[in-house]
């Protein structure tokens, strides 16, 4: 079956620019009394009304137990290592966004890359276990485009070396597994609520974590590490959500199943059609119960008139601005390129997809018309 579209004229769409995503905002008069109430109270930052609600009510959302707030998801991955005190060597993916790897080298850890499963492009883990060494503390994964790793595995390979496990889950809000929320497992859980995520803040992030304890040293190392106003325990950092971006969150909070739902409406029209389009490859779940539609990754193989390259720039001639997400490999950038695990005879699977993968717009307001315009493209090569 294929889907049929109703086509806005020509031009209707002549020089309309397309963004792989567009952050989903709610009407800005329902945003100002929530303005109006800070301005009156005077409380910017450090842990105020709505940064406590925010907290309250995204663990409700999210079904998990504790969760801390912090300015940005890569203040959130730092103090995450540094709320377990990992150190030596962290065993990670190359395919993600440089944060991943960043928030490691932050630390003072090195990282060792591993490669992907080719079916879900989280980290294989059949490649975890050869990496170990004496120096190895953690694991970092990541749910690639908020498809959930083979948490199970995972975890049974970190039993077995008494590894820490962190995920880094900037793309899994909301993603739930038969167990229940993905965000559960490992150690921490690390969101992002940037501007591109399906839940934003405007910047934004959180830490998820299993205990009170836990969350209260996530507290402190957030707050420079006091306990009191005379008391601080640990080299902390300013890492603190602003009352500004709380409120925002409580706003958005209210709109998000329609924001998913919109996802998943797009998300079904781009796969019916592109059903059977010779060397197009969309990426599949990795059995989740619920998903959010993060993005909308594509494979470009050689059955396609076009590499994949060619078909970027294709999109790009027409004002489309797909993205290669993630390409290059972190693994492949000056920082991290002389490690042994960067070679990149030890990441085949990531080194191909990497060179083989486009994310197509995927958010909201995307038009139908503007999905038949970008799906045309691809049929048209």
């Amino acid at each position: 079956m294929t889907a049929s579209l109703p086509f806005a004229s020509v031009a209707e769409l002549v020089d309309e620019r397309l963004y792989v995503t567009q952050p989903h905002l709610p009407p800005l008069n329902e945003f100002l009394p929530y303005l109006e109430e800070i301005w009156s109270s005077k409380v910017l930052t450090n842990g105020g009304p709505f940064h406590q609600q925010l907290e309250k009510a995204l663990c409700d959302y999210l079904g998990v137990k504790y969760l801390s707030l912090f300015a940005n998801g890569t203040l959130a991955l730092v103090t995450a290592l540094q709320a377990h005190r990992i150190t030596g060597e962290v065993i990670t993916t190359p395919y993600s966004f440089v944060a991943t790897a960043h928030s490691l080298l932050w630390n003072g850890i090195k990282p060792v890359f591993v490669d992907i499963d080719p079916k879900t492009l989280n980290l294989d883990p059949k490649r975890i276990e050869e990496a170990i060494t004496p120096q190895t503390t953690a694991i970092m994964p990541v749910h690639c485009y908020g498809h959930p790793c083979d948490v199970e595995a995972i975890q049974k390979i970190a039993d077995n070396y008494n590894l820490k496990v962190i995920y880094d889950a900037a793309h899994a809000f909301g993603v739930q597994t038969a167990a229940g929320s993905v965000l559960q497992h490992g150690d921490l859980s690390v969101l992002s609520f940037h501007a591109t995520k399906v839940f934003n803040t405007f910047e934004g992030g959180a830490i998820v974590c299993p205990d009170a304890k836990t969350k209260q040293r996530i507290d402190h190392l957030k707050n420079f590490g006091f306990v009191d106003e005379v008391t601080v325990v640990a080299p902390g950092i300013n890492g603190k959500m602003s009352e500004v971006n709380a409120a925002f969150g409580l706003l958005q909070l209210q709109y998000i199943d329609g924001a998913l739902a919109a996802r998943k409406r797009i998300d079904a029209i781009y796969r019916d059609m592109l059903d059977g389009v010779p060397g197009i490859r969309c990426v599949e779940d990795a059995g989740e119960t619920a998903a959010n539609f993060s993005y909308f990754p594509i494979l470009v193989d050689s059955a396609f008139p076009l590499t994949r390259d060619e078909l970027y720039q294709k999109f790009r001639d027409h004002e489309i601005m797909v993205r290669r997400y993630f390409y290059p490999l972190i693994s492949d950038f000056p920082m991290y390129r002389g490690l042994p695990s960067a070679h990149r005879g030890n990441l085949p699977v990531a080194s191909q997809a990497s060179s083989s993968v486009l994310c197509l717009p995927i958010y909201p307001g995307l038009s139908d018309a503007n999905i038949g315009r970008i799906v045309d493209i691809i049929k048209g090569c």
